[in-house]
């Protein structure tokens, strides 16, 4: 059994529905041909969906009512084309064009039950962000029929069982083994494609949940160590894990074979190939995972095993995000405490905000946090609101940022990877705002002006060796 994750990249529009589409029928038809092999399907929402969803969310909750309809509007749009482009001509059609907009009513009727409220809730918020997944993994079962491959949309929240910590759910091993096999097995069984919805869960009283941002490679993972597949397949638009981002370097290197260790290390780190919880349910059961490219998908990508070859090349890899700005939070006196910092970490966590960095200066009087830039206005609400009575407080943005981090291998080219790294920083002459070290001095992260990301990365590619 493989099971198969596609990423929003991969189903960002009707031709990319296609393409997944075409990729699943080729592997289910070629096993069907030689000797039958089980195929199951993950499927993440298309792409920038949830960060629509939510921002209509809170539209709704800060009364906005043009706002979150309007959005509601372009979503069902975006999805209405998707339809009427990939099943045309298809009995699949009608049905499938109904249930859009069904569940797109669905969510214009939520969000007006927000509005009512005057607040987003963790559970609202994830009730919302749901729609985005249930709604791709539909129209890709649609489209697989329509291909004469035998498919059906599972809903995670009926395999998925989790815990009720809303916006970054723990999964419950054993119900959740239980209800795969209760439910996805008879459908293999009866050669029957399950694709299941990414991202989401529920709890055992049946409450929608979801397992944080970029969840549904952790999806894909449960959902292979539940039903003991033999290897799992993350699906995106890179050729796997690589030295760098290859839209800012061309010639960066794919990284043939990592270990789960090294693997769950760069995830951590930031790259938006793997989500950093996707190694923890494979590793008991030594389940194969292999990162492949939707859009060159002959390339062998990046496969992650628990014992790779021992004569393999060993690379450091150069991890960047972009798109992010950095909020401070002091005062203007000593009044400043470490109760303040851990107040600001806790509201942005509650409110569902993913803070990247973080940096606190006692002589300074100030946090600086680093959060995603469609982020930047709803956190800066949240932080003034939360200080608002304390007029020693000042708040506000400071400037857009990237991070990049390097992470390398113990005793790479003579000697630990962060040295190398503050050495070209230095002959680069890049401003470094805020860094952050791992204690294993094997990877650093550096917080810097996000007009001198792509200048960085090429320049400590070269310096670190690691072009062809």
């Amino acid at each position: 059994m493989i099971v198969h994750k596609f990423g929003g990249t991969s189903v960002g529009d009707a031709t990319r529905f296609a393409r997944v589409a075409d990729i699943v029928a080729r592997c289910h038809k070629r096993h069907e041909a030689a000797q039958p092999e089980e195929t199951v399907v993950v499927v993440s929402a298309m792409s920038g969906v949830t960060d629509q969803l939510i921002a209509g969310a809170r539209a709704a909750a800060d009364g906005q009512d043009a706002v979150y309809c309007g959005i509601k509007a372009s979503l069902l749009n975006r999805h209405l084309q998707v339809v009427e482009s990939v099943l045309a001509d298809s009995r699949e059609r009608p049905e499938a064009l109904r249930w859009v907009e069904d569940r797109l009513y669905d969510l214009e009727r939520l969000c007006g039950s927000i509005a009512v409220l005057g607040e987003l809730t963790a559970r609202g918020r994830d009730a919302v962000a749901s729609f985005g997944e249930q709604l791709s993994a539909y129209m890709l079962a649609a489209v697989l029929r329509d291909r004469g491959v035998p498919a059906q949309r599972v809903s995670a929240t009926e395999v998925i069982v989790t815990d009720d910590a809303f916006g970054r759910a723990l999964p419950l091993s054993e119900p959740t083994g239980r209800r795969l096999k209760e439910r996805v097995r008879p459908l293999l069984e009866s050669s029957i494609i399950p694709v299941i919805t990414g991202y989401i869960g529920a709890t055992e009283q049946g409450v929608t949940t979801t397992l944080g941002r970029g969840g549904s490679d952790y999806s894909a993972a449960l959902v292979g160590a539940g039903l003991c597949a033999d290897q799992v397949w993350i699906w995106s638009d890179v050729n796997g894990i690589l030295t760098a981002d290859p839209s800012i370097v061309p010639e960066a290197r794919t990284i043939s074979e990592l270990s789960y260790l090294e693997a769950a290390e760069l995830a951590y780190f930031g790259a938006d190939v793997l989500h950093p919880k996707t190694i923890r349910p494979l590793v008991d059961k030594a389940i194969p995972l292999r990162l492949l490219n939707t859009f060159n998908p002959n390339d062998p990508g990046t496969l992650i095993v628990s014992r790779p070859n021992p004569d393999r090349e060993r690379w450091p890899a150069i991890i960047s995000s972009r798109g992010l700005s950095m909020i401070a939070v002091g005062t203007r006196d000593d009044a400043w405490t470490p109760r303040a910092s851990a107040r600001a970490l806790e509201l942005l966590s509650d409110a569902g905000v993913e803070v990247f960095m973080f940096s606190q200066s006692f002589s300074e009087h100030s946090l600086n946090l680093v959060v995603d830039e469609q982020n930047q206005c709803h956190s800066l609400t949240r932080l003034q609101r939360e200080f608002s009575d304390e007029k020693t407080y000042s708040i506000g943005c400071k400037e857009r940022v990237a991070i990049v981090s390097t992470v390398g291998v113990p005793d790479w080219n003579g000697g630990h990877i962060v040295s190398h790294v503050f050495a070209a920083l230095g002959k680069c002459g890049t401003r470094v705002i805020a860094v952050a070290q791992a204690a294993t001095e094997y990877s650093v992260s550096i917080c810097i002006p996000e007009d001198q990301l792509e200048s960085t990365v090429r320049f400590l590619h070269r310096e670190l060796g690691l072009e062809r």
